[in-house]
């Protein structure tokens, strides 16, 4: 394990800066469950400082052309692509995940992103009316200063994912990173300037709850993107609407994968697989209630068992590991009260994998969990685990399931195996879900918008639609004709 992190800076003006707050932090590794350092949270004087030189930057950032905006974005892509494998352990000391994930996924979707909203930004226009009596035109304009609250899955992705659309359309953007996730964001502030980027338009606040409250609260700002779950997406549009704010809000999941009988066992099985236990299940879009025919399951818990042996659970940074550390202690203890809960209401868990062995016996690993025989109401179907936890539900036909898989107050995601195109369809019309994958699950290209519905949140990132949370119109009616008045 090399690079092992000693510090978590904020960075504030060009800059990286000690935390001025009185409020400290410890780091841990889930790895191995090692303490890595302690950090001071940024302090109100801080967070005030960085305001003013976003809107002093903001003001000369807004008037480069999208050209030159984009440019700088797909610079710092190719910048992210060459620091690939750096940035790829810094998630890993962060998360705890697989180093094969952060460097296939993490990484690349980030950089995915700078790039596509960098060749998107020269694409930024208003519309044009022409009326007998008057041209009608609209203005697309930056909303200002813009702050991002970010969560700890996939820390570099989503200051990434944020930040891209924000700095394309003209806009200075604040990050705050999870606290337990402290160390990529700067590492994308330096990025960023390291590619033309002028000091000020990118800028990393450290801390939990309290900063990110300040954040919310805070006049200067006029956008706030938030990644986490639904609990605190609330008490941020609460915080948010001294001023009335903009938000996007993706928030939390607990997606159907509905599997039918006639696609292959292997291929339900692997993508059942895949969509709970890949990054350990630490995935807001994970298919969590996994909906298997009646007359497939048999053949579908048979998949699963031949599939079992490739688990491997361990060391991070070994490319063999596909199920990595879960983020804390606490976390782990959490998911772990699920799994009691579940055995406690008369499901029937299944566990895969081996723990692993010294030096990461201390480290915040647990093996996945199948549990088989669930029912609707328990309490591992009705709430988000966010951790290696998978519950099976059969059905026997196609309302059924549809009625049974919106009886949630999440709309995340959803995701269909099946070769009925009538089916899916039907599907794809009365799922209530933001997202639907089909034959196929949890990829997200950058040119597909991500958000969901009803508590899973509103807005989007990624795809043209990002664009607009990122821009306001500015309507000009520009009179053909002599004065109206009545009088």
């Amino acid at each position: 394990m090399n690079n092992r992190p000693k510090v978590a800076y904020s960075y504030i003006n060009g800059k990286k800066v000690q935390g001025r707050s009185t409020n400290e932090f410890d780091v841990y590794f889930p790895g191995n469950g090692e303490k890595l350092f302690s950090t001071f949270e940024s302090s109100v004087n801080q967070i005030d400082e960085a305001v003013d030189v976003a809107t002093i930057a903001q003001k000369s950032w807004k008037n480069f052309s999208t050209r030159d905006r984009g440019r700088i974005l797909i610079q710092a892509a190719f910048l992210i692509r060459k620091y690939k494998q750096e940035l790829a352990e810094m998630e890993v000391w962060d998360t705890g995940k697989p180093l094969s994930e952060a460097l296939e996924v993490d990484i690349i979707t980030a950089a995915d992103a700078l790039e596509y909203y960098g060749n998107l930004a020269i694409t930024l226009h208003g519309d044009y009316y022409s009326l007998p009596d008057a041209d009608i035109f609209t203005k697309v304009e930056p909303i200002g200063i813009c702050a991002g609250i970010g969560a700890w899955n996939y820390p570099f992705q989503i200051a990434s994912w944020k930040s891209a659309p924000a700095l394309a359309c003209g806009n200075a953007f604040l990050f705050k990173p999870s606290e337990l996730t402290p160390l990529s964001a700067v590492r994308l502030a330096e990025i960023y300037e390291e590619a033309g980027l002028p000091k000020g338009l990118f800028q990393v606040l450290q801390g939990g709850a309290n900063v990110g409250q300040a954040l919310t609260k805070h006049q200067g700002i006029q956008k706030i993107s938030f990644t986490g779950e639904a609990g605190t997406g609330r008490k941020i549009m609460s915080d948010s609407s001294g001023n009335l704010k903009t938000l996007t809000m993706e928030l939390g999941g607990k997606s159907p994968l509905i599997l039918f009988s006639d696609v292959d066992p292997n291929v339900a099985a692997k993508a059942a697989l895949s969509a709970n236990f890949y990054t350990q299940g630490e995935v807001c879009t994970n298919g969590t209630r996994v909906f298997v025919e009646e007359s497939f399951l048999a053949s579908f818990k048979k998949s699963i068992l031949e599939f079992s042996n490739s688990i491997r659970i361990g060391n991070p940074f070994d490319l063999k590991t596909n199920v990595g550390a879960l983020i804390s202690k606490q976390h782990l203890s959490k998911v772990r009260d699920y799994v009691k809960s579940g055995i406690d209401q008369g499901a029937n868990p299944i566990e895969f994998g081996e723990l692993p062995s010294d030096p990461w016996t201390n480290g915040y690993f647990m093996k996945p969990v199948i549990f088989y025989d669930c029912q609707d109401s328990m309490k591992i179907v009705q709430e988000e685990i966010f951790g290696p936890v998978m519950s099976v539900l059969s059905f026997k036909s196609e309302n059924e399931v549809i009625e049974r898989a919106n009886s949630t107050e999440f709309g995340l995601g959803a995701g269909i195996f099946t070769k009925d195109i009538n089916r899916i369809q039907k599907f794809c019309d009365e799922i209530e879900s933001g997202m639907i994958w089909i034959n196929n699950y949890n990829l997200t290209p950058m040119e597909m918008p991500f958000g969901g519905t009803k508590q899973s949140g509103f807005g989007k990132e990624n795809g043209l639609d990002a664009l607009q949370f990122y821009t306001k119109r500015k309507s000009i009616y520009y009179s053909k004709s002599e004065v109206f008045s009545p009088f």
